[in-house]
């Protein structure tokens, strides 16, 4: 697993942070620190370190954030099941497998998860590449702005949800691509269904 130079600054900042003071800086703290423009920044730079398994966020706290180290030795580790592939790009094929995939147990929380390996290029802009793998907690129900693996028609693909009076859209994190929209009916009649909101990345080389 690996950082940029840029993800690697915020992510160091936020450990020194912790060793000197006892808890983390605030995100305003963090945009402050580097002169970032908004907090959306700041939150790009959370998620994504959240996702690649650097950092524990608790969004109830202010001061939530807590430095991991994916790659350590001592890290413990925990097995869970790695089914098929999800797309991010057009839905591809139903999730199946029953391989299994050891990940950090910082990766995952209470509830049930599993992995899946992303094909495509739609969520790249959330560091979300062709091969990686995600890691999935089980949930029939997301807010919106989450990034949710979903299944139209029994075909699985992880997008950013959005539920609007109408209609649920899908939001590829790829500014050359378009949403997919799900009217109401496909939804109220099955076609559409949340399978799980996406909680880390795991990436080898």
């Amino acid at each position: 697993m690996s950082l940029t130079k840029k993800q690697k600054q915020v992510f160091d900042y936020i450990s020194e942070y912790v060793d000197e003071n006892g808890y983390s800086p605030t995100q305003v703290e963090i945009k402050e620190h580097f002169g970032f423009k908004s907090l959306g920044s700041v939150q790009d730079y959370v998620r994504y370190l959240k996702n690649a398994g650097f950092l524990e966020n608790d969004p109830n706290s202010v001061r939530g954030l807590t430095p991991v180290d994916p790659n350590s030795s001592t890290a413990q580790a925990i097995e869970i099941p790695l089914h098929g592939s999800v797309a991010a790009g057009n839905p591809i094929e139903a999730m199946e497998g029953d391989q299994t995939i050891e990940v950090p147990v910082a990766m995952v929380g209470k509830g049930t998860h599993y992995a899946l390996t992303v094909s495509g290029e739609s969520m790249i802009e959330d560091g979300i590449f062709d091969g990686d793998i995600i890691i999935v907690k089980e949930s029939r129900t997301a807010v919106n702005g989450q990034t949710v693996v979903a299944t139209i028609n029994n075909e699985a693909t992880v997008k950013r949800y959005y539920k609007k009076s109408k209609a649920i859209e899908l939001h590829p994190a790829n500014s050359s691509m378009s949403p997919i929209v799900v009217n109401g009916s496909d939804v109220d009649g099955g076609d559409f269904q949340i399978r799980g909101i996406l909680v880390g990345l795991y990436r080898s080389y």
